[in-house]
């Protein structure tokens, strides 16, 4: 029998290796129209970062071995570019010559893979503009950064390749800039679990640009010009386009083959097309994903791999051999944290309309006590029966084996009450007794059986203080860290003797930092008599939810010597030339591997035992903590001198002192002077006297922040139309509300728009500034305008629709504002 194979690297060489291993005398015909048929293609973001250091680790299998050990007749650089299914011949074009031949075949495996998406937009096969697909990309690529030396790169697209590439570039030298059209990176995982990694990209110098699309590529003598659909341009010496992949199926298409979803190449349970004497294998095939039972596309290597021996045997032996449904289970470095999944996702599974149940838990990578034990976020997916539906994690250590214990449970039908009884291997320095899959189960299991009510970080807005009691039970020093607003505090520890400061005839929603000390709360709460349900995951997922707001510059890490190294600025005597700083205290704290309450707590206790201006460097593996602590020092009075990372261990510096002696020194906020301002309102007169009072502030040299929400956001939209996607509801209530300044009423004396613009008009006649030029003023000023995200989520504002210099953000950031203001007005 002859078996021809279009198309190497994963299912074709595994189709071909697999067919000599099944039959000695088989006629094996490998095409490869690039050089290489077998590479390492996940490969090759590493080897432009550094880490693979030689071209030839990229290279898995040459052609010479194929030929000699498995006998096949390999020929690269040939494409196959047509298909005569009624004389089963396939016409060939040798790249090398240029001339076209036939091959006949008696069965033909397809393995054409998929290519990189480029739209057809301006500039897109500039000078310096690249896809990443095959070896011979990679080098390229690597070429231009050897003989160019770009200082900046922009890399569109925040899939795992865009992700991979981002590091790999930053690793390299480079300032990057990520540009995703969603609102997220890595679509495999849910809004608030990829927020970790964006927050870490942007610890770690990666200038992320989310819900922002491309427009097109320009370039001059200056370099490479980005346009965005925000309207910004973004310079770059380099741009990678890794905006996903499509199935490369134009040659099953032309033969007249059915194709499936998004034109990917259709097949049956064997592999087999719709000739019954060609298969497919690869990412140019449609799936079946195990947990939906729906077709998708699953571009990944490892179903390849098992396509393609199982094409093999079919169309060699005929044994009819069914192929396995995928469930994407899938691994990605980012930087200093890993992030897997396996299953469907939330969004999916609402796509889908499978209901669900979800868990989320913050466990540490192994026993606690034993060094370098780091917390990973996990999160599960699962229905009323139990059965798993999906997973996610991210995570310094531990996170891929727990994804794939799931990925295995999932495969073989197991459900939650299955993960309750795993024996998985336990010792201190790898896991726990308890294992993070074991809490999954243990959570969801309470869920089901109704031991645990929950609620959710999303359903957090709506709870209203004066119908439920809102709880938090985390200790004094944490809430210190960050708290969910409304939330009145009893420690766990104290709850018992204060439950009759609770009412009895309203339900109870606890929380905790991560869930575990609010579970215990709910239960005590249940058995006397309460209604109590607690936030899963805690006030860790609860932060996570929402939009991502990048870190302050000063947020960023640096990267530091092996610990214990101090960074200068905490050393002694690091005062200007000439201007000795005295010896001060540094005292060393080591709080890695501790869960949460753990690290806050060392510094609490640490920090009682200096004195004025005296040093405290604490190495922890959370990175809650790092994020977190800078909020601890301005509201305890201290100043944080230094945050970096290195490997996975991150070092703060603090110096004890309060905010009015090192305010300068720890460029902490001012206080007493600011002023903020909640605009409630969207009548024209209370604009125009809120605009009057933040500028007068601001030529004050005060610093004021206007928070606006609900009907205030009509103040701040554009007076023409933005076309954008909305649902229904989005369009008919923006349709119904004022467009923008120009369209506000009065208060009072409306008289049918007669009053606002005789209002306009005796401004003008008294030289007063018109509202709209107050607003310019303001933002001259530096005023700080805030738009409220929930209430442009309610009413179905996007940000393209509001005046430029508008930032977006949530209470906190106005209670943030607020907390170092002696003036707040609600207008």
């Amino acid at each position: 029998m002859k078996i021809c194979i279009v198309g190497g690297v994963a299912g074709g060489a595994s189709a071909a290796t697999r067919l000599r291993r099944l039959d000695e005398k088989a006629e094996i015909v490998l095409f490869e129209k690039g050089e290489h048929i077998s590479y390492a293609n996940c490969g090759l973001p590493y080897y432009l970062g550094g880490t693979i250091r030689q071209r030839d680790s990229l290279i898995v299998t040459k052609p010479e071995l194929l030929c000699k050990r498995f006998r096949v007749d390999v020929r690269t650089r040939n494409e196959v570019i047509r298909i005569n299914r009624q004389e089963k011949k396939i016409v060939v074009r040798d790249l090398k010559s240029g001339t076209d031949y036939e091959e006949s075949y008696d069965k033909l495996i397809l393995s054409p893979g998929a290519g990189p998406k480029v739209p057809p937009l301006p500039g897109m096969h500039s000078d310096g503009v690249f896809t990443l697909r095959n070896v011979t990309d990679t080098y390229r690529i690597d070429d231009y950064l050897l003989e160019n030396t770009p200082k900046t790169a922009v890399v569109v697209g925040g899939g795992f390749i865009g992700v991979e590439m981002a590091e790999n570039l930053v690793d390299r030298g480079l300032s990057v800039t990520l540009v995703e059209y969603a609102d997220q990176v890595i679509a495999s995982l849910d809004p608030e679990m990829a927020n970790i990694l964006h927050r870490h990209l942007s610890e770690h110098g990666v200038n992320l640009m989310l819900g922002t699309g491309i427009t097109g590529i320009s370039r001059d003598s200056k370099g490479l010009h980005a346009g965005l659909t925000s309207g910004e341009e973004v310079d770059a010496g380099l741009v990678l386009l890794c905006m996903g992949v499509a199935p490369d199926s134009h040659l099953a298409k032309e033969a007249g083959l059915d194709l499936g979803v998004n034109g990917s190449i259709e097949v049956n349970e064997y592999y087999e097309t719709s000739d019954p004497d060609i298969y497919a294998v690869g990412d140019a095939i449609s799936v079946t994903h195990l947990v939906g039972q729906t077709k998708t596309l699953v571009p990944l290597a490892g179903p390849a791999n098992k396509q393609g021996r199982t094409a093999a045997e079919n169309a060699l032996m005929g044994r009819k051999v069914k192929g396995s449904p995928v469930q994407g289970s899938s691994v990605l470095k980012v930087f200093d944290l890993t992030a897997a999944s396996t299953g469907l996702n939330e969004k999916q599974l609402r796509q889908m309309g499978i209901p669900y149940k979800k868990t989320y838990v913050h466990p540490q990578s192994h026993a606690s006590y034993y060094p370098g034990a780091s917390p990973i976020s996990m999160k599960m997916l699962f229905g009323d029966d139990g059965r798993i539906l999906g997973a996610q994690a991210v995570g310094a250590k531990g996170v891929e084996k727990r994804i794939d214990v799931l990925a295995a449970v999932i495969r073989l039908g197991g459900t939650v009450y299955d993960l309750e009884q795993l024996e998985l291997c336990y010792a201190p320095p790898y896991s726990s007794a308890k294992d993070p899959v074991n809490m999954l189960g243990y959570t969801a299991v309470n869920i089901l059986n109704g031991d645990m009510p929950v609620f959710y970080a999303e359903e957090v807005s709506s709870l209203d203080p004066q119908t439920a009691t809102l709880l938090d039970v985390s200790t004094p020093d944490e809430i210190l860290m960050g708290t969910i607003p409304g939330f009145r505090s009893i420690p766990l520890d104290t709850l018992r003797e204060n439950l009759n400061r609770l009412d009895p005839d309203i339900p109870v929603y606890v929380t905790c930092r991560v869930g575990l000390r609010g579970y215990l709360a709910t239960r005590i709460l249940l058995q006397n008599g309460f209604r109590a349900y607690n936030l899963s995951g805690g006030y860790r997922t609860y932060s996570l939810t929402g939009p991502y707001t990048a870190p302050a510059e000063s947020q960023r890490l640096q990267s530091v010597p092996p610990h214990p190294a101090v960074p200068d600025a905490a050393k002694p005597n690091a005062g200007a030339a000439g201007n000795p700083v005295p010896p001060m205290k540094l005292l060393t704290v080591d709080a890695c591997g501790l869960q949460c309450p753990g690290p806050i707590m060392k510094v609490s206790e640490n920090m009682k035992t200096l004195k004025e201006g005296e040093q405290l460097c604490v190495q922890a593996t959370d990175p809650a903590f790092a994020s977190d602590i800078g909020v601890w020092c301005q509201r305890t009075g201290n100043c944080l001198i230094h945050t970096s990372c290195e490997k996975g261990i991150y070092q703060v510096v603090l110096q004890k002192g309060d905010t009015a002696l090192h305010a300068a020194q720890c460029d902490l906020p001012s206080a007493g002077n600011d002023k903020t301002m909640v605009i409630f309102s969207q009548d024209l007169d209370k604009a125009i006297a809120s605009f009057i009072i933040a500028n007068g502030a601001a030529a004050m040299d005060r610093r004021v922040t206007m928070f606006f929400t609900f009907w205030g956001l009509n103040i701040l939209r554009k007076p023409r139309k933005v076309s954008l996607k909305k649902t229904f509801m989005e369009k008919m209530f923006s349709g119904m509300m004022p467009r923008g300044s120009q369209k506000l009423k009065l208060s009072h004396m409306q008289m049918g728009g007669i009053g606002a613009r005789l209002i306009r008009k005796l401004m003008k006649d008294k030289n007063v500034a018109s509202l709209e030029e107050l607003i310019a003023s303001a933002q001259q000023n530096g005023v700080r305008i805030v738009a409220c995200q929930m209430s442009m989520d309610l009413m179905g504002i996007r940000k393209e629709e509001l005046i430029d210099g508008v930032e977006i953000g949530g209470v906190a950031t106005f209670l943030g504002a607020a907390e170092t203001s002696d003036t707040n007005l609600f207008i």
